[in-house]
């Protein structure tokens, strides 16, 4: 049975305010837990006016508060910016709180503009991707007390001291993620969201290469991809249409624009290469109605040999995104 999860990045809707996008995003994690879905998670991004998922640590201390069974977890923290220690530190914190629900997604993408990434180190120079692996393994001996006989920081340990470690996700849109997961035991998540193309191979050489390490004992890999789900094709069709749009501008360097209305979208003055990359985009999203939607991610998840899709829904309406997950969770039976 394919499992269901979603990834929330927490969308400023057309209309709306950041503070009332924090308050969606719970929100959608309490009835999506009612709905059956495996898995919440929520992302980080800088210096948007777009997206307010900023600090995911904080935002899941509120999402386990307001669930109970649903794992939470991180897509992802951004550890180049980040001391491994402090981050072992956060999602301790977290396990405490609500121990056997964590999971701790790890990204390296820079989540914003280059000015942001500098103002996260705080003037730190960029890590380079070769002490990536480093850091990852840092991360695991914190998170388990079992750094590396002779490491600077041996003797160090990560509070609060708590039984049970989060569950250890790599997340990458590229072949490099996957790599470095096969090679240190960390489950791998792919971004088909983010690119439509080479993932399939990516996700085969995880499973050829992967063994056991600092990060996990055995191979587990989800797929993120975008999904609108509506009543009929048609519906579905035309809430896709700013979706389309944004992400557009999006490749256009327009980051700061507002996601767009749909009547905004529909008079927007395309190009004809405008509507060529659109087609193109179209290949990273799953439209439909809900027998249309189920089968093509079920298509999908056989393509990419896993039984878990993240379902990332970005619409101009915050219902018409609930009403998207809601007709999922029927087509699947998913059961609360």
């Amino acid at each position: 049975m394919l499992k269901l999860g979603i990834l929330d990045q927490s969308p400023v809707f057309p209309g709306y305010q950041a503070g009332d996008a924090i308050r969606h995003t719970v929100e959608l994690a309490k009835q999506t837990e009612r709905w059956g879905y495996s898995r919440f998670w929520v992302s980080e991004h800088h210096d948007t006016s777009r997206l307010a998922g900023s600090s995911p640590e904080v935002l899941l201390a509120a999402l386990g508060a307001h669930t109970s069974r649903i794992r939470i977890g991180s897509a992802g923290v951004l550890l180049p910016h980040y001391s491994p220690f402090k981050v072992a530190e956060n999602f301790r914190v977290l396990e405490a709180l609500y121990p056997g629900r964590v999971d701790l997604g790890i990204g390296r993408a820079p989540g914003g503009m280059p000015i942001a990434s500098q103002a996260l180190r705080y003037g730190r120079p960029k890590e380079r991707d070769e002490l990536f692996g480093e850091t990852l393994r840092d991360l695991a001996g914190f998170l388990s007390d079992r750094l590396e006989p002779g490491h600077r920081f041996e003797g160090v340990r990560a509070a609060p001291l708590v039984e049970t470690a989060p569950d250890i996700w790599l997340l990458g849109s590229s072949g490099f993620s996957a790599e470095r997961a096969a090679e240190l035991g960390a489950a791998f998540s792919f971004a088909h969201f983010i690119n439509g193309d080479g993932g399939h191979e990516a996700m085969r050489r995880y499973f050829a290469d992967y063994r056991p390490g600092p990060l996990g004992r055995a191979p587990r890999a989800n797929v993120c991809v975008m999904v609108i789900c509506a009543d009929t094709e048609e519906e579905a069709e035309r809430i896709a249409v700013p979706l389309d749009l944004s992400i557009l501008l999006r490749e256009q360097g327009q980051f700061q624009r507002p996601f767009p209305t749909y009547e905004e979208a529909v008079a927007y003055p395309y190009t004809e290469w405008d509507r060529l990359r659109i087609q193109v985009n179209r290949n990273r999203m799953i439209v439909g109605d809900p027998k249309q939607a189920k089968a093509r991610m079920l298509a999908f998840s056989e393509e990419y040999g896993v039984n878990e899709l993240i379902v990332v829904t970005v619409t101009a309406d915050p219902q018409a995104r609930l009403r998207s997950y809601e007709l999922l969770a029927e087509a699947f039976a998913l059961r609360g």
